[in-house]
């Protein structure tokens, strides 16, 4: 695991000096700064800093091919890079290094990009500089598990791992983009394709790009699909997804340093952690949150004969390390989760460099109740389950009869089962439960915005576009793809990958696999999510790991008690003051917002979760654009007092 970074630009003189600005940016990503190195001719510059996981000795970067026309700076793991070494040496490509970086560039020279990515598994974001075409590559893993932004302004291009790098360019320009902080307040993320800085993007999962002179091409080279295997039976489909999950929990096993795993009381991170069988495993508590899920998690690992560790974490350490949590994100994400990953990252680090975690197997296996399973009653899930196999015309034309209905129990379960998904699903962004507290409708974001800010965007129409795709697939696959697109790639995968690589751990997701995926995607819906369950049969093959009923755990995925910290004087206090600050105004209706915030305190509503959004806007919006050189000084892990001395392009 390591951070990258890169440019094309003719107007920079001094490419040298401005590359080694930009990897500081990054050097958490990379703290074994012998390894780490950059290259710079007179077209582009690349920058490197390594996390040493595999060929400790020998894996510096930039690498290069054997007459040094080519190179390479990567990102990420490669799974099956020993079986492809093999072929490429029979090829007759001659090998420096025991690297899965070296296999991506000679992988490169014998069968093209495009031939090169339709053989890799892993997770991955590279460079590569091909000084005989002139041309700069690059590419994205499958899923996005890992980072990779861009920026092009006139005759600038820049690419890397973390938008904080990019800020070091003499040429960066740092505008807010407007457009992103409505769909962050509807979602808890930024869902736009342009991040939160205006004409930096997201480079797309499943693609690649080349860069000659000023002519950049963005290539797709994988997406879901979903052709369903309605010939394959309970039991078999059981025996595969055991066998291919064993198989990736394996792969993901590779490594020449320690691996741990986290475990919660969750099946995921339980399946992951029986099969792997670590030494170590973490889990993370809140002093007083609503659920204890590290003693749970200890009784399984104290079954499993592993070491268990666990952090506890109290409301004053969440709140003075929020701020630091979000400058590593490059851009806000108040998913709750976001602080105890961090912990549990600090706590894994003291002990190993890599550890496996359980992400994806909600989007692939159908984990989430907004799929469908929106009542526990029996006879209501009965009855939509027979409304669900009627035609199609039949079916939509009564959903929109449901819609018109006063609420009563069960409605919203109803109008799920016979509705079209592109219709209605919103995602995590709603819980379609009128107890449970929601995030910001449009309307609702619009109205605590400034007119600037305010737009028509929704949360279904920004994934219209996607649904558009999978129109043909069925229901619960459609909103699988959709979440795959979007909740994973733009918020779960992104705070695993920053928080993890703030505390230079490199986290795996052996369910982020593309044989796991493209096996889940071709499994009937009825074995995904029915009246007894969610990842009904992901469950099945789990039981075969874990103890009797394990596999039956509700998900809760480290709940964090932000209802009841937001309820305490003091952090009410806290949030106020960041809410009152007079910069506030120049976004916010600042009236309103203290308003949300006193009647949540006071307990006429529950708006938690509009206000922590809030929050860790003006939290983040306050580190990037208030006092950004502060933010640098303060949670930089380059120290300005430490020399640091250039030689042969390697930082030692």
């Amino acid at each position: 695991m390591c951070g990258i970074i890169a440019f094309s630009d003719p107007s920079v003189t001094n490419k040298e000096a401005t590359i080694q600005s930009m990897m500081k940016m990054i050097a958490h990503r990379g703290p074994n700064i012998t390894g780490s190195g950059y290259y710079t001719n007179d077209q582009v510059a690349m920058g490197f800093r390594r996390l040493s996981v595999i060929d400790l000795q020998c894996g510096k970067q930039p690498i290069y091919n054997e007459d040094s026309s080519i190179l390479i700076t990567y990102n990420g793991e490669i799974y099956n890079f020993q079986s492809l070494r093999k072929d490429l040496i029979t090829a007759g490509h001659q090998f420096t290094t025991h690297t899965d970086t070296e296999v991506l560039l000679h992988g490169y020279e014998e069968w093209g990009m495009a031939g090169l990515l339709q053989r890799v598994r892993g997770m991955f974001a590279f460079l590569i500089w091909d000084d005989n075409q002139k041309t700069l590559y690059g590419a994205r893993d499958f899923f996005g598990i890992k980072p990779l932004y861009y920026y092009h302004q006139d005759q600038t291009f820049i690419f890397g791992s973390e938008i904080k790098a990019f800020l070091k360019h003499p040429h960066f320009h740092k505008a807010l983009n407007k457009e992103a902080v409505k769909p962050f307040l509807m979602n808890q993320y930024n869902d736009l394709d342009e991040s939160f800085f205006k004409n930096v993007y997201r480079f797309p999962a499943g693609h690649w790009f080349e860069l000659h002179d000023q002519d950049f091409q963005i290539h797709e080279y994988w997406d879901a699909h979903y052709q369903v295997n309605y010939q394959r039976s309970e039991t078999e489909t059981i025996n595969a997804i055991d066998q291919t999950v064993k198989e990736s929990v394996k792969l993901h096993n590779i490594a020449d340093v320690k691996v741990g795993s986290f475990l919660s009381e969750g099946v995921d991170s339980s399946y992951v952690t029986t099969v792997l069988h670590p030494q170590e495993v973490f889990s993370v508590n809140f002093d007083n949150g609503p659920y204890d899920e590290a003693s749970v998690a200890k009784q399984l690992a104290d079954e499993e004969g592993l070491h268990f560790n666990q952090v506890t974490v109290d409301a004053d350490e969440a709140f003075h390390d929020f701020p630091e949590m979000q400058y590593h994100l490059d851009e806000p994400d108040s998913n709750p989760s976001v602080i105890p990953l961090w912990y549990l990252c600090r706590l894994a680090r003291k002990k190993v460099t890599v550890v496996l975690s359980g992400e994806g197997a909600d989007e692939i296996f159908a984990g989430y109740v907004n799929y469908g399973l929106h009542t526990k009653n029996t006879v209501i899930k009965v009855f939509a389950s027979g409304l669900h196999k009627l035609p199609q015309g039949i079916r939509y034309k009564l959903a929109h009869g449901i819609q018109k209905l006063p609420n009563f129990p069960g409605k919203v379960h109803l109008y799920s089962q016979t509705a079209q998904p592109s219709e209605y699903y919103v995602g995590e962004s709603l819980i379609y439960d009128p107890a449970q507290p929601t995030i910001f409708t449009s309307s609702q974001a619009n109205d605590v915005l400034q007119p600037e800010y305010q737009n028509d965007l929704t949360v279904n129409g920004l994934y219209q576009k996607d649904f558009a795709k999978v129109q043909h697939a069925e229901d619960l696959k459609q909103m699988q793809y959709i979440d795959l697109h979007h909740f994973m790639l733009n918020d779960i995968l992104q705070k695993a990958d920053k928080i993890s690589m703030a505390h230079s751990l490199e986290l795996r997701v052996p369910f982020l696999d593309k044989k796991v995926a493209e096996l889940a995607n071709s499994i009937p819906s009825k074995y995904l999510l029915n009246n007894k369950d969610t990842k009904y049969i992901f469950r099945k093959a789990a039981n075969r790991h874990l103890p009797a009923d394990w596999a039956k755990r509700p998900k809760l995925g480290f709940p964090v008690p932000v209802k009841t910290w937001l309820h305490e004087d003091k952090y009410y206090q806290e949030v106020k003051a960041l809410f009152s600050q007079p910069w506030v105004k120049d976004i916010f209706d600042q009236d309103k917002i203290l308003q949300l915030l006193d009647d949540n305190y006071h307990d006429k509503i529950d708006a938690r979760r509009q206000v922590w959004n809030i929050y860790t806007f003006l939290t983040w919006y306050q580190l990037y654009f208030i006092d950004f050189d502060g933010a640098v000084e303060k949670y930089s892990h380059v120290q300005p007092d430490v020399a640091e001395f250039i030689q042969n392009g390697t930082l030692v």
